[in-house]
């Protein structure tokens, strides 16, 4: 007789190594997924809006990061549940995609899961609730077209004060209050590096340099790049200069092969040491005889070079970062040099002024490029400590990232509150299935968006939301809501507009996210590889 030890498991444990979970049902696999994509979105959701709180995160290099963009946030948390890491890849996508609305695409995602719970709660199939929620989301990206404001792609994208107010909206989401002064700084970078074509305009072109010290209002914007690094040699200004770029680095090339030279008397020995000088000289006065007054060196620079390009008056810079060099190339329109040799015409760049100058104590070298054919742009932000800094950048990358989709294509719509509604209203009309409540659900969490901007500002969401239905039900279907005072008002009138991409993606990779994990009915995980943890103590050790 076989004892009962010895009995093969029954089902998917007598077919999976041992050590192995599963997880499957409704409240096994459903549910608890639909409680950790809640849990993640309950962490984004106080952070939304221009009231947003800002949340300390370490990550697990012990950088502290202190900050209210969801991206940041979620990319910090390293998130280990896979049906939450399916909404962290969904605000990924929305910040590759756009640059701005990754916290709308969570929080949007989390209350999508919460109504569809009541729903499954309440007998619904999760089947049903996924045709219903692919058919408001359609029927929600129509009423968005609806939205779009009249005359709105007819924008100009070099007339400063039409970008201002179509970026202050993306920049006063990130730093409330800041926007009259980060706004002028960002459009105007951004219309000096824009193309003849706008469609090809390139976020990369436009930089940031951080600067601790003094505060925003000390905040420029310099017509090249701002590299954070003093020259090598004495020489510290050049105007009108052309430029030398050597990726290798400026200095005695070595060989490949081991060599053995014997010397017999001192006067070789001299001659050995003069050849060797005598070369350098040579390398670098060609340089200088090429007319190039500047010499930009990717790695290392000789003493003996640096000692020869002091003598024939070329300043000398040193560029480490290989991505940083070649942004320098494309702000001076210099070509990279592989090894230390006289450069043609056609490889030197050219820039109006190459300076070293002092910023809040920091020593800082200044390419300014005034004259045309400027292809890079730098806005030097300058804060108190290193987390505002950061902060600051932030907010001016989805300026940059604003400037960029309304460059793309500049429709515009309200930033209002009428979608949910609407949706609501056509689809109630004519649907009789059961995918009708999961429609309506869809519609109810709309309300999401004002309930949280009321919370953040400290207002009450009851009032804020009832008085939104009441103005909507009316016909004033551009009525937003006016934090500062606490009351509903016509944003059209204030001029509040938001890019319309922005919301059609973030509506679009939310609801995607959530028919992703209301799909999976059974969660199986194997054994994990490996051994014991590494920050597992073994039994009888001390901490010590």
């Amino acid at each position: 007789m076989v004892g009962l030890g010895a009995m093969p498991g029954y089902g998917i444990q007598s077919m999976l190594k041992e050590g192995h979970r599963h997880l499957s049902g409704l409240d096994e696999a459903v549910l608890k997924n639909i409680d950790a994509c809640r849990e993640l979105s309950a962490i984004t959701r106080t952070s939304l809006g221009p009231n947003g709180m800002n949340k300390m995160v370490i990550n697990h290099l012990d950088k502290l990061f202190v900050t209210n963009d969801a991206a940041t946030i979620v990319n910090e948390l390293e998130v280990q549940h896979p049906a939450a890491k399916i909404l962290v890849l969904a605000g990924r996508a929305q910040q590759e995609e756009i640059g701005d609305g990754a916290n709308l695409t969570i929080s949007f995602a989390g209350e999508l899961l919460e109504k569809a719970e009541e729903l499954i709660r309440m007998g619904l199939h999760p089947s049903e609730i996924i045709i219903g929620y692919n058919k408001a989301i359609n029927m929600a990206i129509q009423v968005l077209e609806d939205l779009i404001e009249k005359g709105s792609e007819n924008m100009d994208v070099r007339n400063m004060e039409e970008v201002v107010l179509r970026m202050r909206s993306a920049v006063a989401s990130k730093q409330f209050g800041q926007e009259d002064i980060l706004c002028p700084l960002v459009a105007d970078a951004c219309i000096q590096v824009c193309p003849k074509n706008p469609a090809n305009f390139n976020v990369d072109n436009v930089r940031v340099a951080k600067l601790v010290g003094g505060g925003l209002h000390n905040s420029t914007v310099v017509r090249g790049m701002v590299l954070k690094s003093d020259a090598v040699g004495s020489i510290k200004r050049v105007e009108k200069a052309k430029i030398a770029v050597f990726a290798g680095g400026v200095d005695t090339s070595a060989t490949e092969t081991k060599g053995t030279v014997l010397i017999h008397s001192a006067e070789q020995l001299e001659n050995y040491s003069k050849t060797e000088e005598a070369k350098v000289e040579e390398l670098i006065k060609a340089v200088a005889d090429s007319g190039a007054k500047v010499i930009v060196s990717g790695a290392a620079v000789g003493d003996m070079a640096l000692h020869f390009c002091e003598r024939y008056k070329l300043m000398v810079l040193k560029i480490s970062s290989k991505f940083e060099l070649r942004r320098f190339c494309r702000t001076t329109g210099a070509v990279a040099i592989l090894k230390l040799s006289q450069p043609n015409a056609d490889e030197l760049g050219y820039a109006d002024s190459v300076s070293v100058e002092e910023i809040g104590g920091a020593r800082v070298t200044v390419v300014k490029n005034e004259e045309g054919g400027n292809s890079v742009a730098t806005v030097v932000l300058r804060g108190s400590t290193d987390s505002i800094l950061d902060d600051l950048e932030r907010a001016v990358d989805d300026g940059v990232n604003t400037y960029k989709g309304q460059s793309d294509n500049s429709w515009r719509c309200c930033n209002r509150n009428r979608t949910g509604k609407e949706i609501e209203g056509v689809f109630f009309e004519g649907n009789g299935g059961l995918d009708q409540y999961a429609i309506a659900k869809f519609a109810e969490s709309f309300e999401m968006v004002p309930r949280t901007l009321a919370e953040n500002a400290g207002l009450s969401a009851m009032e804020i939301i009832s008085s939104l239905y009441a103005e909507h039900a009316s016909g004033n279907t551009k009525v937003g809501i006016d934090l500062e005072e606490g009351a509903c008002k016509d944003v059209s009138v204030l001029k509040i507009w938001d890019l319309y991409m922005t919301k059609f993606f973030a509506l679009k990779y939310a609801a995607d996210a959530v028919c992703t994990v209301l799909r999976v009915d059974q969660i199986i995980m194997a054994k994990p590889a490996g051994g014991p943890r590494r920050d597992a103590q073994p039994g009888g050790m001390d901490e010590d």
